[in-house]
């Protein structure tokens, strides 16, 4: 009976094993998906707020273009 013991004792520890084992692998994967996901919006996001501020920066152009030709065209000649 102290054999089967011992025997039941180190199933119940190899299975206990393979549990933790495939629970850190999950995890281990779950963030790893975490890294790239940041890894892949990371650029995006960078991309954005340069063309938001590269469309911005034509804009103000414009603009500025615009009033200094309605300024020009308004001044007096003398």
């Amino acid at each position: 009976m102290a054999n089967e013991s011992a025997g039941n004792n180190g199933v119940f520890s190899d299975l206990l094993t393979a549990v933790g084992d495939l629970a850190q692998q999950a995890t281990d994967m779950a963030g790893s998906a975490v890294k790239t996901a940041t890894d892949v919006v990371q650029p995006v996001g960078n991309a954005a707020v340069q063309l938001c501020t590269t469309t911005i920066n034509s804009a103000t152009q414009i603009v500025e273009s615009v009033t200094k030709s309605i300024t020009t065209a308004l001044t007096p000649k003398p």
